[in-house]
């Protein structure tokens, strides 16, 4: 098993990967294809003690959400970088400097690798937010480091145990440790970072990256809204709205946080979330099908912007009840119209809560989502197109769902990512492979240089003079 627990081991096994990339050269594609079906075949393996030791760590999360989630999203990444990859290997060619053209000189951008590339996942999706990006490093060429969150130790260890099974740690390996050893991780000349996290903890990382100049892919969160126009069917947009925030009892970047609608349909739509919630967990508390708040801290924090929200005297709708110290499992809260003052109005709620906030004119809620930092997620209901282009074209999300929620994550042949507050970057398809490489640009000359005839080079004369002044047109 690779494990490593400080700075010096971590600069230890970069610089080991680095060497071996150098001496590598290029993967070829075969070579990269194998890597990946390496990852696919660990992942079949060993899915059932992954499942168990997630379930371990969030106390009881069910094993088909984490089957789900984590295996096969993973699964679904990397089969996709490894069936498509050859088709995004070849040189593109562009159009060479003018005149040399016509002398046969050429150009074109070629894609390489950029070497080492270190993965710090996160806590809600301890395999996916490793694995994922995985897919497209090593579709793109590279070796790679990946830090699993502290946070969920027993999927830690037994991912880490189940990568040196398979793999030599000059290719992949697992770095394990708490905070400090991710901080350690941060600070080393990777040739490229991805996060996943935190905005707060974002900072930090790209803080740490910038000391080295190494760039960074960050995945990030906010508060990711839903805009209800009046054109949707409000008992079709409460069902997926209920759904979608039941995933991992919202602890998903991308779950729904903010919820807006008219103020005429918004009790309709508080009811209908709660109904369709309630059909999916008639209980709360020892629910085998609810994933359980992943820690006390956490469990904690989102008791208090409910317990905040109450003490303001704000409508808190709860559907169902938890038995206090029982488990780590939540009712869903739904606040109604919080001020900008409340705690769950003030940050990302990451749990089974959300806000919902009436509007008159959706134009106003826009403007209130606009205010404030672009989520990573952004949803619309409606079957007005005019609204649904308007909407689209008015705001700026990392991605987006119309009429339903938490499903452009899946689309593999397209980026995903943040913007601003919610991170930078993508992986994902095509573009997650460019993300990870260098794309090089490549000028070769023709075989005749017709500059010093054409008196371009010095001493320069009047006629070289009269044709740059000839070319400077609007």
């Amino acid at each position: 098993m690779t494990q490593t627990n400080s700075s010096i081991g971590i600069r230890q096994l970069l610089d080991m990967q680095k060497q071996a990339f150098i001496e590598e050269a290029a993967a070829s594609a075969d070579v990269r294809m194998q890597r990946i079906q390496q990852v696919i075949d660990m992942l079949v393996e060993h899915k059932e003690a992954l499942c168990q030791a997630m379930g371990e760590d969030f106390g009881g999360r069910p094993a088909v959400f984490s089957l789900a989630n984590d295996i096969l999203g993973s699964l679904s990444s990397l089969k996709h970088a490894r069936d498509h990859l050859k088709g995004w290997l070849g040189d593109s060619e562009r159009p060479s400097v003018k005149p040399f053209d016509m002398f046969g000189a050429t150009a074109w951008v070629k894609y390489q690798p950029k070497g080492v590339i270190g993965i710090i996942g996160t806590w809600n999706a301890p395999l996916f937010t490793l694995l994922s990006p995985l897919a497209c490093a090593f579709a793109a060429g590279n070796r790679a480091v990946l830090k699993p969150s502290e946070i969920a130790p027993r999927t830690a260890q037994v991912l880490a145990e189940a990568v040196a099974k398979r793999f030599d740690p000059q290719v992949l390996a697992v770095v394990q440790g708490g905070p400090e050893v991710a901080a350690a991780f941060a600070e080393q000349p990777w040739n490229h970072l991805v996060f996943t996290g935190s905005t707060s903890v974002g900072k930090l990382i790209m803080a740490a990256a910038a000391r080295n100049l190494v760039p960074v892919t960050l995945e990030l969160g906010g508060k990711s809204p839903v805009l209800v126009g009046d054109s949707a069917d409000i008992a079709n947009a409460a069902e997926r709205i209920a759904v979608g925030k039941s995933l991992n009892s919202g602890q998903l970047c991308v779950s729904p946080d903010v919820v807006w609608v008219h103020e005429s349909r918004l009790q309709a739509l508080a009811d209908g979330i709660a109904s369709q919630y309630q059909a999916l967990y008639p209980s709360v508390t020892g629910n085998a099908d609810m994933t359980p708040v992943i820690n006390e801290r956490h469990h904690a924090r989102v008791k208090a912007y409910v317990d905040d929200a109450k003490a303001r005297g704000l409508t808190v709708l709860e559907v169902g009840a938890a038995q206090a110290g029982a488990d780590r499992r939540l009712p869903l809260a739904l606040v109604i119209n919080p001020p900008a003052e409340a705690e769950i109005s003030r940050h990302e709620i990451f749990g089974p809560a959300v806000v919902l906030r009436s509007f008159l004119n959706i134009r106003d809620a826009v403007a209130a989502i606009n205010a404030g930092e672009r989520p990573l997620a952004l949803y619309y209901f409606g079957s007005d197109e005019t609204e649904q282009n308007w909407v689209l074209d008015n705001t700026l999300s990392g991605g987006v769902s119309i009429n339903d929620v938490v499903m452009h994550p899946a689309l593999e042949d397209a980026p995903f990512g943040g913007v601003g507050a919610s991170g930078m970057g993508h992986y994902h398809g095509r573009e997650g492979f460019l993300e990870f490489s260098h794309a090089r640009s490549v000028y070769k000359a023709g075989n005749h240089d017709p500059r010093r005839e054409w008196g371009m080079l010095p001493p320069y004369n009047e006629q070289f003079a009269q044709m740059l002044q000839a070319a400077v047109t609007p």
